[in-house]
């Protein structure tokens, strides 16, 4: 597995568009490294830049930003909504794959350290690359903003970890607070008040910190000390969540800023709906949320199934539907428009050639597929094929689960179907895969064949890429022989339970089904007929074998229950 780290940089500019730009180019000219998303924000005077890859060019293209942003902005002379310190404000290391938080960490101080050394900017590190406990926090490290930084710089308690004294590189760079952490959400709620007062009051009663204590309860009264002389705070409602309030000129309305640092344990949905409720209480509306920079794909699907869920609806349906409903639901396009693909992490790390060289089957129109099939090549043939009905045979399982769910008078039956429908989706969504599979795995033995055979090394190659290939070949649709015949039981769950009147439909989807398992087989039994080792041979045989008569069993009831139902 690749070692994979992102990388989120907050620059103090959002307005000048050459200073952005420069900067990115500065990250993006790392080879290895790929810029996903630039977030600029002009009531803030912030940009927020997302990029990834393995270490190394990371921590490359963080300095080379750092370096660029401390040559272009002049803190002296910046101004805006959001709190900051320094030019690059804060550059948290983020694991995504391959590396541990621990890990994250231990780079973050280097880079912080290297920061200071080469280009004489104070950095203190933060959260899981802090020094000291109480710099975990992001808040105790800015303290002050950059106003605050020349006090700071000559007292031992507040001083950067990497730093010496303020000078006139300081007064320009400001400080760079460099940390490691986990994904974090940054999110914003748009209210109908241009009160920032009220936007900070709403930010208190949820943010875990919470609020200071006063005499009375109230927002005026004496604050309250414990026995110690140390404040006493009352705490939020959700769990690992900072926000505060603000007011936005750019918009002409008052937000409820937050960082929700630990998704986990309060996901973006319940967060929206708890300041929907805070809100509320105080007389106000949450009119959506923007998003800033990225998400992970999961943050907004199990949000769409949550508001699924609360609508008693199926959540069977496609990822793009879902997603959908999530972004409708909390209004995530209320200010401008939200697409997903410029958002989600996932989908912006797709490369789009591969994809397409890896989904060119998938990506054809039905018409399409159906003459390059009938083609002099050899491939798509019928491995693909048996993959396309078995994917038609969950989908029309599904639709009839879906059907179900929304049928009237059935409201209290909802979930039973959606389950199903959900089981169809992924059916679904491994056998599309499969179909350009089988393509692929038929390419790997014509890329064999054309080995050199000329010495008796090349031959021995040769013969052994062959037989690889072969094995390859011949597992793949027995995989669409074992995800077809999972189809089976849904549609005869569907036929017996589901909607009379989309009864043949299951019987339809049973019998796709069916033309996928025992068109898979036949591949499985043509290319284990090509493998030298019988005894590779002979379990795929024998669970092709196996496949085939449950689904004719299962084909049978089907059919069964959709003749009583149709009932002629």
């Amino acid at each position: 597995m690749k070692r994979i780290i992102e990388c989120v940089p907050n620059f103090s500019e959002g307005r000048d568009r050459q200073v952005i730009d420069r900067i990115v180019e500065s990250i993006a000219s790392v080879e290895g490294v790929k810029v996903l998303d630039v977030d600029p924000g002009e009531a803030t005077n912030r940009t927020v830049v997302t990029f990834v890859g393995e270490p190394e060019p990371v921590l490359e293209a963080a300095f080379r930003g750092a370096a660029k942003a401390a040559e272009l902005i002049d803190m002296r002379h910046h101004h805006g909504a959001h709190p900051r310190s320094g030019a690059t404000d804060v550059l948290p290391l983020i694991p995504v794959s391959g590396i541990s938080l621990e890990e994250c960490a231990e780079l973050a101080r280097g880079l912080a350290e290297r920061l200071f050394k080469e280009l004489g900017i104070p950095c203190y590190c933060y959260e899981a690359a802090a020094f000291r406990e109480e710099r975990r926090n992001l808040a105790v490290c800015r303290a002050g903003e950059y106003e605050a930084l020349p006090d700071k710089m000559s007292d031992p308690a507040r001083k950067p970890d990497f730093g010496d004294g303020w000078n006139e590189t300081v007064a320009r760079t400001g400080a760079t607070n460099v940390g490691a952490r986990n994904f974090l959400i940054a999110v914003n709620y748009n209210l109908n008040t241009t009160s920032t007062r009220r936007a900070m009051a709403i930010a208190f009663d949820v943010r875990e910190k919470g609020r200071k204590a006063r005499e009375g309860g109230s927002l005026t009264g004496k604050l309250l000390k414990d026995e110690n002389g140390q404040q006493i705070w009352i705490p939020g409602t959700l769990k690992g969540c900072k926000a505060i309030g603000w007011y936005i000129d750019e918009y002409g309305i008052a937000q409820v800023s937050m960082n929700i640092t630990d998704i986990a344990a309060t996901p973006l949905h319940v967060a929206y709906e708890e300041v929907s409720r805070a809100a509320a209480a105080r007389g106000m509306r949450v009119t959506g949320a923007e998003i800033v920079g990225l998400v992970p794909k999961k943050v907004l699907l199990d949000a769409g199934k949550f508001y699924l869920e609360k609508q008693q609806r199926s959540m069977g349906i496609s990822e793009d539907e879902i997603i959908k409903i999530a972004v409708k639901s909390m209004s995530l396009d209320d200010l401008k428009p939200f697409n997903p693909r410029e958002k989600v992490i996932e989908y912006l790390m797709e490369d789009p050639e591969e994809a397409a060289v890896r989904e060119r089957l998938v990506r054809m129109s039905v018409k399409d597929f159906a003459i390059e099939t009938a083609s002099e090549s050899a491939a798509p043939g019928g491995g693909s094929v048996s993959a396309t009905m078995g994917a038609l045979g969950a989908a029309l399982a599904t639709m009839v689960a879906n059907l179900s769910s929304h049928k009237r008078g059935w409201d209290d039956r909802w979930k039973e179907f959606s389950d199903v429908a959900e089981k169809g989706q992924a059916l679904i969504t491994e056998l599309i895969a499969l179909v350009d599979e089988d393509t692929a795995a038929f390419n790997r033995i014509m890329d064999a064949l054309s080995l050199p055979k000329g010495t008796d090394e090349e031959k021995a190659a040769r013969a052994a890429a062959l037989e690889a290939a072969t094995l390859y070949a011949a597992s793949v649709p027995l995989r669409t022989m074992e995800a077809s015949l999972k189809a089976l039981p849904l549609a005869l769950e569907m036929a017996l339970k589901g909607n009379p009147a989309s009864a043949s439909d299951a019987g339809v989807a049973a019998l796709a089904a069916m033309a996928g398992i025992r068109g898979a087989r036949l591949n499985v039994r043509i290319n284990s007929a090509g493998l030298t080792d019988k005894s590779a041979a002979a379990p795929l045989l024998k669970r092709a074998d196996e496949i085939e008569a449950e689904a004719l069993k299962l084909e049978k009831e089907v059919l069964a229950a959709v003749e009583n139902n149709i009932n002629i």
